[in-house]
């Protein structure tokens, strides 16, 4: 079959975007020339490969098998690029990372002030996610490297890596002061109002089979959409909720929040760096997960 392997360039990035006009912008290229690439790939191929609406571009089973193949060489021969222009220089290349806010505010900002200032010619785009969200779009080859919360679930070829350990404790504000002045069991605080994060996070999931383990329903007053609008609502007196213990420090040192000792404790949970070991990774993505992953602990 003689295609055009230039084609496969184009097909990489309109898998990768899931639009037309994105991949155009990341070729160089216009959404004209983009889409007639497309279907001479598909003619040439016998097959489709997209299925396009107004929502944008999604693959067909033949085209995500082929997406697959092509992503992982295309990374292959980047990552080897990379390596013959290396040459004593400093690292150059763009990672595309995804990310949860408490991940984000827990490990993820030293580390990257840290390797930036190692390695200042590495670029980074990053996404702020849930855990599921970012799980998925690493699993479709959008970004390249995702930093998130446990728990969650991923695909045999997804490799997972533990950066840190911690545990969610429960906190008050100064309106429910007199809540950390002795241990409770969970369900005596049922009728408190409860803060968390939203439904489609494994936060949510996480903090609602433990209510319903020691046999409460978790009702929130406020469901917030980032974990850094959590503790600020509790602050405020809005109610009361779990939020990583690293992260309540400053609000327990300052004495705008208080812990609220309960007799049932949530599990440790982990920061995990996850990436596609089947796809392979740039040099600069093996230095910044070889990085990760020596950092020491917080």
């Amino acid at each position: 079959m003689n295609i055009n392997y230039e084609y496969y360039k184009v097909f990489y990035y309109v898998g990768k975007y899931r639009n037309i006009t994105k991949a155009a912008q990341a070729l160089g290229s216009n959404q004209p020339n983009v889409t007639r690439v497309m279907k001479l790939l598909e003619s040439e191929l016998g097959c489709q490969l997209l299925l396009r609406s107004n929502k944008g571009i999604t693959l067909t089973e033949k085209g995500a098998l082929l997406y697959e193949r092509v992503s992982a060489a295309f990374f292959q021969i980047q990552a080897a690029e990379e390596e013959l222009n290396h040459d004593g220089k400093l690292i150059e290349g763009t990672i595309i990372l995804g990310t949860t806010e408490t991940a984000l505010h827990l490990t993820l900002f030293h580390m990257l002030k840290e390797f930036k200032r190692d390695n200042p010619k590495v670029r980074f785009k990053i996404y702020n996610y849930s855990t599921k969200d970012a799980v998925n779009e690493l699993t479709k080859g959008a970004i390249d490297i995702c930093v998130v919360t446990s728990p969650f679930h991923v695909k045999k070829n997804i490799r997972s890596e533990k950066l840190l350990e911690f545990r969610d404790i429960l906190i008050c504000g100064n309106v429910y002061a007199d809540l950390a002045s002795g241990k409770r069991h969970l369900a005596e605080l049922a009728g408190y109002p409860w803060v968390c994060l939203g439904k489609n996070t494994v936060t949510y999931d996480m903090t609602n089979d433990f209510f319903l383990r020691n046999g409460v329903v978790l009702k929130p007053d406020i469901e917030v959409a980032t974990s850094d609008l959590v503790i600020p609502m509790i602050q405020n007196g809005l109610g009361i909720g779990y939020v990583p213990e690293q992260l309540a420090h400053p609000g327990l040192e300052a004495g705008t929040v208080h812990r609220v000792p309960v007799y049932e404790e949530m599990e440790t949970r982990a920061v995990c760096v996850l990436y596609d070991a089947k796809r392979g990774q740039s040099r600069c993505e093996k230095e910044f997960l070889g990085y990760v992953l020596s950092f020491p602990s917080k």
